[in-house]
């Protein structure tokens, strides 16, 4: 079979494509032929030695993809030619890969392979940020940092779903229609996101901000929350991990959270499972319809993490592994 290779930890550049063998079936494990697989900024940081999770070199990236069940052992709730989406954490860039049954979902025939590679990363990361960890309510207000990114478009359309209302903030221009057509109510430049929360709450401040992005707009995302609101730290693609003074803590009645979700998920994949059950409705529904920026041949793995690391992509960017 076809696959990406990392085989050095010189970034987006020196990532090959080769011809592999196959996985065999394991016990637990279901074999997928992908058609799709999602790109996303833990694959970059990988592809330069740079997360927390270390793979041996050579090693497949790709921690998600949607496809066709291939082969599935006999106590297997899947069987062979069952649509699926898939958080098999590597190897998902690769023309077959072998899943653990936990990590494997069902997807309705109405999602497409595409929509089905962009859920399982951002989707159940946001659904885990905003329902466990900040325990947002109907008719709050979320503001969304890196509001035209993954996670960002994922935030924006997750807390619409669940009756909140949304300010998505966006570095330039060309990034807002990207979040407005994902569902942001109001989208504001980065370099005036606290004077325009504050004017858009009537000075009250935003209930819950949802950050991936870190850096130097961290100081002014604790000062736009209003009382006991709550900032979910999600990641740091600026580069930057900020600091806390605590006293704005105290003073403000606020919460900074951290936002672990593979921490919360890997002593019991079954939660995974069950978050996918939770957005299911939503999904058959219409209400989470991941936007997809940018597709990318399998061969043009290199362009599509490129696009990623120098933060141009709208929306999800994915890999067409092959046609349906």
């Amino acid at each position: 079979m076809r696959a990406a290779r990392v085989t050095a930890l010189d970034g987006p550049a020196a990532v090959t494509v080769d011809d592999l063998p196959e996985p065999s079936l394991e016990p637990g494990h279901v074999l997928v032929d992908v058609h799709e697989a999602g790109v996303s900024f833990p694959d970059v940081l990988m592809s330069k030695g740079l997360y927390q999770m270390r793979p041996d070199l050579p090693f497949v990236p790709g921690a998600e993809c949607a496809g066709v069940v291939r082969e599935a052992g006999p106590d297997s709730t899947f069987s062979p030619g069952d649509r699926v989406a898939a958080f098999p954490v590597l190897g998902a860039f690769a023309e077959t890969v072998a899943v653990p049954e936990s990590m494997l979902f069902p997807l309705p025939d109405a999602v497409s392979f595409e929509a089905g590679a962009a859920l399982p990363m951002n989707y159940l990361t946001v659904h885990f940020a905003l329902t466990r960890r900040g325990q947002l309510e109907r008719g709050e207000v979320v503001l969304v940092h890196g509001a035209a990114g993954g996670i960002g478009t994922a935030a924006i359309q997750l807390a619409r779903a669940m009756d909140a209302r949304v300010i998505a903030v966006v570095s330039s221009d060309d990034k807002a229609e990207t979040a407005r057509e994902a569902g942001a109510h109001h989208v504001v430049l980065a370099d005036e996101f606290l004077a325009r929360a504050k004017e858009l709450t009537s000075g009250r401040g935003v209930d819950v901000v949802v950050d991936p992005v870190g850096g130097d707009r961290f100081t002014d995302s604790l000062r736009s929350l209003a009382p006991e609101g709550r900032l979910l730290v999600i990641g740091f693609t600026a580069g930057q991990i900020p600091e806390v003074k605590v006293n704005r803590l105290l003073l403000g009645n606020i919460s900074v959270v951290g936002v672990g979700w593979g921490a919360f998920w890997m002593p019991d994949p079954s939660y995974l499972r069950a978050q996918w059950h939770a957005i299911l409705p939503l999904l058959e529904s219409g209400a989470l319809e991941p936007p997809i920026g940018s597709r990318h041949w399998l061969d043009d793995v290199a362009a599509a993490l490129t696009e990623i690391d120098e933060r141009r992509a709208r929306g999800k960017v994915t890999l067409t592994i092959r046609q349906p």
